[in-house]
């Protein structure tokens, strides 16, 4: 596994993967030791340039490899999540509807919850029903 980090608007991110593809995108706490691998698999330099380009307006969008690691269950909900366009919000409800079970309201916000990749996979345009945060 292979890390880089780009300073962004909201912090250190965090940007780990490997020739699979980009398997994490976090936010660093303070005081963490940035040792940054010397030679980075393409999907990871392109998630770098990716998202700087994202934080300078200049990409609504990524399409660099993806390989997150999760349960069948929250990859399904993650892949779910990448088809919310920018600039718009979906439910919970509306999720869990959309993936076939719509009692799996919490399932479906704990997946949420668990995303490793930070803005790429956009968990932040999930809400409540009632349209708010939660």
């Amino acid at each position: 596994m292979k890390t880089t980090y780009l300073k962004t608007p909201l912090g250190i991110a965090r940007i780990k993967g490997d020739n699979d593809g980009v398997s994490e995108i976090k936010i660093q706490e303070k005081n963490i030791d940035f040792e940054e691998s010397k030679e980075l698999p393409d999907c990871v330099f392109q998630a770098k340039n990716q998202l700087q380009d994202y934080f300078l307006q200049k990409r609504k969008s990524f399409d660099f490899k993806l390989n997150p690691k999760g349960t069948p269950f929250q990859q399904k909900v993650w892949m779910a999540l990448l088809e919310i366009p920018f600039g718009k919000t979906c439910s919970y409800m509306e999720l869990s509807k959309k993936l076939g079970d719509p009692k799996a309201i919490r399932a479906v916000a704990s997946a949420n919850g668990k995303n490793p990749l930070w803005i790429v996979v956009p968990c932040h345009r999930v809400i409540g029903s009632d349209g708010s945060l939660t």
